[in-house]
């Protein structure tokens, strides 16, 4: 037989095997991880092209398939093929699918919706001119009790009333305010007994204003907010609400603004969150990174089975997002920051605890040989050969997942974890976007001063 004849044969074999299962002619010919590469890759493409059911993506599958056959072929000639080629169609094909998924249509956008958005978010609220507050309120009571108090109140020569003086939700009150400055704007606000501020002009969704007369006295309507009774734990047990009456005047300068303040609050909410969620993480991820270190707890079958329990906790809080775990803690605990602590604490607890398990186990195995070989027990070993080799680095993961938490101290609150985010929820839900621009100059703010400085404290530390 020819050596041209004996060539032909190798080269059929491949073709043919790769025909019939894509990537076996490259496992005959000893390229075995090609070849089960290949075979993957092209279950995975076709298992996506089954799914999605759209005959045009079938067109990749096929590709790949015949560029397996030729890439057998060239491979028993001598010759590989660049796998380029059909990562490119895989790339390609699962882009479409997904666009398609997606249903991404830039024609569904409205320029003009985006305008009205935007336009107000160039004048972020921080500050406002210098003002001068006059208030007073008045309780009532919701739902009435048999015999409800009078609903009035003076102070200082003001006079609030109330008629009737309680009502059920969506009762129509008649409220009258005098003792106030005279022709002048007042805007009136009802909060519930736990002071949350409810709307009560057209739908519940505007301010209501009025004006008072030239000797400082109004009187108008409102319904009471269908709102109003969230907070309460029994709906049908009477409780004290208020009714405020705010007016405003100009005095000269600059102050905050409501919306200002309320920002700067959050703020600071949200990185007192994460600086006490990580402060409390650490204190629970040191010791537990010790037994999640694979060279410290593979000395005999129980701590190594001790290594395993504490790893697999790791691998299971950190595979669940802090969202979750937020609203997890909202129930048991309420809203507020409280809640997203702990949900930060939780997840950073497993975070750091295996990066400071591997810094554990990637130290220089020398110091720990010299003190064993001096007798030292587990714990010596640890305090004498250990931790001056993982400090630095302690404190660097320390800083840098500190720096997570405050980013992610702030999507926790759209689901009632406090700080920053809850505020910016409110926001949202009222369309004041000029403060939600406000809340995002203040994120951005406190994320970058932030990295920044951690950034310079891991510089010292390396």
């Amino acid at each position: 037989m020819s050596n041209e004849t004996a060539n032909r044969r190798p080269v059929g074999r491949s073709g043919i095997a790769s025909a019939l299962i894509p990537g076996l002619g490259q496992v005959l010919l000893g390229e075995r991880y090609r070849g089960v590469g290949i075979l993957l890759g092209f279950l995975v493409m076709l298992g996506t092209v089954v799914w999605y059911k759209d005959p045009l993506w079938y067109a990749a599958p096929i590709l790949i398939w015949l560029w397996n056959i030729w890439d057998a072929v060239s491979l028993a000639g001598g010759k590989a093929r660049s796998i380029l080629l059909p990562v490119v169609i895989g790339l390609a094909a699962a882009y479409g699918i997904g666009w398609q998924v997606v249903g991404i249509d830039f024609g569904n956008a409205d320029l003009n919706r985006a305008a009205a958005i935007l336009r107000p978010m160039a004048h972020p609220d921080f500050v406002q001119p210098r003002q001068e507050h006059n208030a007073m309120w008045v309780n009532i009571q919701v739902p009435c009790s048999p015999e409800p108090p009078l609903a009035r109140r003076e102070d200082a020569g003001k006079v609030a009333t109330v008629l009737p003086d309680c009502g059920p939700v969506g009762e129509t009150l008649i409220v009258n305010i005098s003792g106030m400055w005279p022709n002048t704007e007042t805007e009136i606000v009802w909060r519930t007994p736990i002071g949350d501020p409810k709307m009560v002009g057209e739908g519940e969704a505007q301010m209501l204003v009025a004006t008072t007369d030239g000797t400082g006295s109004l009187t108008t309507t409102l319904r009471v907010p269908t709102t109003a009774l969230v907070a309460a734990p029994d709906p049908t047990l009477p409780q004290f609400h208020r009714v405020y009456f705010d007016q405003y005047r100009a005095i000269g300068g600059i102050e905050l603004s409501y919306v200002g303040n309320e920002v700067l609050k959050g703020a600071l909410a949200t990185v007192s969150m994460a600086l006490l969620a990580t402060g409390l993480a650490m204190i629970f991820a040191i010791p537990l990174s010790f037994l999640a270190a694979h060279n410290l707890m593979s000395g005999n079958p129980i701590t190594y089975a001790i290594y395993v329990a504490v790893r697999t906790l790791f691998n299971i809080l950190r595979s669940i997002e802090s969202l979750i775990i937020a609203i997890v803690f909202v129930v048991i605990v309420g809203l507020g920051p409280f809640a997203g602590m702990l949900a930060l604490a939780v997840h950073s607890v497993a975070a750091l605890g295996k990066l400071y398990s591997e810094v554990i186990e990637g130290i220089d195995e020398g110091p720990i040989e010299a003190v064993r070989a001096t007798g030292a027990n587990w714990l010596q070993t640890v305090r004498y050969a250990v931790i001056p080799q993982i400090v630095p680095p302690f404190t660097a993961f320390t800083i840098y997942r500190w720096d997570i938490n405050v980013r992610s101290a702030t999507i926790i609150g759209f689901v009632g974890g406090g700080g920053i985010g809850f505020l910016l929820v409110e926001l949202l839900r009222v369309n004041d976007m000029r403060g939600v621009s406000a809340a995002f100059i203040a994120i951005a703010v406190v994320v970058i001063v932030l990295d920044y400085f951690s950034a310079k404290l891991r510089e010292r530390l390396v």
